[in-house]
C-alpha cells in the first residue's frame, strides 16, 4: 500500500524555487500518493507571484519552476469547510493551513510542510 502525503504550499514552494529545504521536502514526497486540498494550485501561484515581483528579471525562471507543480501528480482534493473551521479554531491556523491538517487527518496521511505553525498543530486534537 502507498503511504499517503499530504503537501502544502510552504513544503512545495520550496522544491519548485530551490529554496532552503527543499531537498529535503523532495525526498520525502519521493514515495507515496501526493494529496493536497484544491486551494493548492491558488497558493502556488501566489507564490510565485510574490516572487516575480520581487526578482522580475527571474520571471522565466520562476514560471518555468511553477508550471512543473502540475507534473507532480498531485491529487487535488475538495475539503469540508465546515471541518475545516473547526480545526482552524481549535489550532489557531488559517483555514488555509487548517485545510491541510484536516486533509491529513482525515486520510491519515503524513502532512509535509515546513510551516512552524503548522507543525506544531499536527498535536493538537
Amino acid at each position: 500500500m502507498t503511504d499517503v502525503k499530504i503537501v502544502d504550499a510552504s513544503a512545495l514552494g520550496a522544491v519548485l524555487f530551490a529554496e532552503p529545504g527543499g531537498d529535503a521536502v523532495a525526498a520525502q514526497l519521493r514515495c507515496g500518493q501526493l494529496v493536497a486540498p484544491s486551494l493548492l494550485g491558488y497558493e502556488i501561484a501566489n507564490v510565485c507571484l510574490f516572487k516575480i515581483r520581487a526578482n522580475p528579471e527571474q520571471r522565466t525562471d520562476f514560471l518555468t519552476a511553477f508550471a512543473n507543480w502540475t507534473e507532480m501528480g498531485i491529487e487535488l482534493v475538495t475539503v469540508d469547510h465546515a471541518s475545516v473551521l473547526s480545526v482552524a479554531e481549535q489550532c489557531s491556523l488559517t483555514s488555509y493551513d487548517a485545510s491541510y491538517l484536516w486533509l491529513a487527518r482525515r486520510l491519515g496521511g503524513e502532512l509535509i510542510t515546513l510551516d512552524r505553525q503548522l507543525r506544531r498543530a499536527m498535536s493538537v486534537r
